[in-house]
């Protein structure tokens, strides 16, 4: 089963078996793998910071041979326009990648707003648990922490569903690990993630 990972800050993860698909981007990773059926060849991915964007991006266009923008919005808008009249001309594809689409991304050149009107829009959306659960094993693995079956179940249902907490809950088990020199387990996971503050305390209390 083909599968993508969102990658975190730390290891940098650039291959397409490295990663890890749920239901929260398993859309978006269909569409770019599909993209030889797109009625254009230009679309717009979004999603949340940390979410595996860019990553995706550079593998979509490793095996595709297209172009990307990255953060999209913070590109000239007559080099975007020119690029996306490039793609169609060529049948090359284009890949932007921005925090919004429009009308939250305020585009002020009116040949290249109606162009991504009828661009192709896809969203990773914020992870599930199955993902939050996936990518903190994978990540905490990576770093050479092995997570005990049981502190997993614990830990999973109780973290903030963002790639940003996600990230933090690693470095903070991370670093915790180092600190203490001591096995993973619920009891260390509950001292260190309730003094960050980055543990869901109803449930922790349970």
């Amino acid at each position: 089963m083909n599968q993508i990972a969102l990658p975190l800050d730390w290891p940098v993860a650039d291959e397409e078996e490295d990663f890890l698909i749920s239901d929260a981007n398993r859309i978006a990773f269909d569409h770019l793998k599909r993209w030889s059926l797109w009625p254009v060849p230009v679309t717009l991915l979004t999603g949340p910071r940390k979410s595996g964007r860019s990553l995706l991006g550079r593998i979509f266009v490793r095996k595709t041979g297209g172009r990307l923008f990255d953060d999209a919005e913070r590109h000239d808008e007559e080099t975007l326009f020119h690029a996306w009249n490039e793609a169609l001309a060529r049948r090359k594809p284009l890949l932007m990648i921005a925090d919004l689409s429009p009308p939250g991304w305020d585009i002020r050149l009116p040949d290249l707003r109606s162009r991504l009107t009828a661009t192709p829009h896809i969203l990773i959306h914020d992870p599930d648990e199955e993902l939050a659960g996936h990518l903190v094993l994978k990540l905490l693995a990576d770093r050479g922490v092995i997570v005990p079956p049981d502190v997993s179940e614990f830990l999973v249902p109780r973290i903030e569903r963002s790639y940003v907490a996600v990230q933090q809950v690693v470095d903070a088990l991370d670093r915790a690990m180092m600190s203490y020199n001591r096995t993973m387990s619920v009891a260390l996971i509950r001292r260190v993630l309730g003094e960050a503050g980055l543990i869901k305390r109803a449930k922790y209390r349970a």
